[in-house]
Formats: structure tokens, C-alpha cells, sequence
């Protein structure tokens, strides 16, 4: 395996990784602002008020988006074996 091919397979694991992680984090962050909108609004400022439904959206969102992070890794692992075989 050469040092392109390399730096090929490490740029696609960076790539898959953003991917995987980026709908959980998008979630975690806009239920983030909307508690931290409403405490600002209502002006409680209650620091374990943000955990429970942060906790709540991320195990939703996880459930949701698991078949998608499923097919992104299997993909990546076919990408991974066909490489391999090539050799």
C-alpha cells in the first residue's frame, strides 16, 4: 500500500466520522440553544435544567439516525475489504 493510498484511506475514515457524529451533534446543539433561549427568557438559570432533555434528544436522535450510521460504516467496511482484496 502506498502513502497516497494511505492518506486516501485516512482522509475517508475522517470523512465517515464526521459524518457519523455530526446529526447527534446537531441535535444536542439546537436543544442546547433552545433551553439556553428559554432560561434566558424566563430567566431561570436552574444549570441541570439543560441535561435532561439534552439527554433525551441524543437517545432519540440516536435511535433515528442509527440505521443511516449503520450503512455509512458498512459501506466504509466494504470500501476497506474491497481495498484489501485488491492488494
Amino acid at each position: 500500500m502506498s502513502g497516497a493510498e494511505v492518506l486516501d484511506v485516512g482522509r475517508d475514515a475522517i470523512w465517515l466520522t464526521i459524518q457519523l457524529c455530526a446529526p447527534v451533534l446537531l441535535v444536542g446543539l439546537v436543544v442546547g440553544v433552545g433551553i439556553g433561549l428559554i432560561q434566558a427568557l424566563t430567566q431561570i438559570q436552574e444549570q441541570t435544567l439543560v441535561y435532561a432533555p439534552k439527554i433525551v434528544a441524543i437517545f432519540v436522535s440516536l435511535l433515528v439516525f442509527l440505521p443511516l450510521m449503520g450503512a455509512l460504516m458498512s459501506g466504509f467496511m466494504r470500501n476497506i475489504a474491497a481495498r484489501i482484496a485488491g492488494m
